[in-house]
């Protein structure tokens, strides 16, 4: 069975929502060897709607050392209001029920299935008991506004695998669910 493991940056008051703008001063080589170690093994991404589009705008013209990586790696977007992924190679178009149609691609051959960005449907995944490991990259700053990557919904208890504490104040914290 194939697991599904997030990584995602956040802030002290659960903000996931463009860590473009708040995330970048503290990025450093051990911040950068734990992304790769979630990015190590993969052989598939899931995506949202949002993550897909904003991906699918940069990576297929990128020259950035990533690009190889994320365009030939196979991508399924999880969307039921896109028709089409075809701007971006590699990608397939999952429609319908989320719990059947991602819960049947776990079951499918394959490795690792990784996650960057995507807030909603990670906290979905979550809450379904589909997400195999959610790895937060909590960063110490409170950003003020912006999407939360949990909002009003069901418990989901987890249980932290791992934890390491970065120079930079950042955490890096790992959790499994507890089932």
């Amino acid at each position: 069975m194939r697991k599904i493991v997030s990584g995602l940056f956040i802030s002290l008051d659960g903000v996931v929502e463009a860590p473009d703008q708040w995330h970048f001063p503290y990025f450093d080589d051990e911040m950068g060897n734990a992304v790769q170690a979630m990015m190590d093994g993969t052989e598939a991404m899931l995506l949202g709607r949002r993550t897909y589009e904003e991906f699918a705008s940069y990576w297929p013209t990128s020259t950035d050392d990533l690009a190889g990586y994320m365009n030939d790696t196979p991508k399924y977007v999880v969307s039921n209001t896109l028709t089409s992924v075809t701007e971006w190679q590699n990608s397939t178009l999952v429609t319908g029920d989320l719990v059947k149609e991602i819960a049947r691609l776990k079951e499918q051959p394959g490795g690792k299935i990784s996650m960057s960005g995507s807030g909603t449907l990670v906290s979905s995944l979550v809450r379904e008991g589909l997400l195999d490991e959610l790895h937060l990259l909590l960063h110490p700053i409170v950003v003020g506004s912006g999407k939360r990557l949990f909002g009003d919904g069901a418990q989901a208890p987890l249980r932290l695998t791992g934890s390491q504490t970065f120079a930079s104040g950042v955490l890096h914290l790992a959790y499994a669910p507890t089932v």
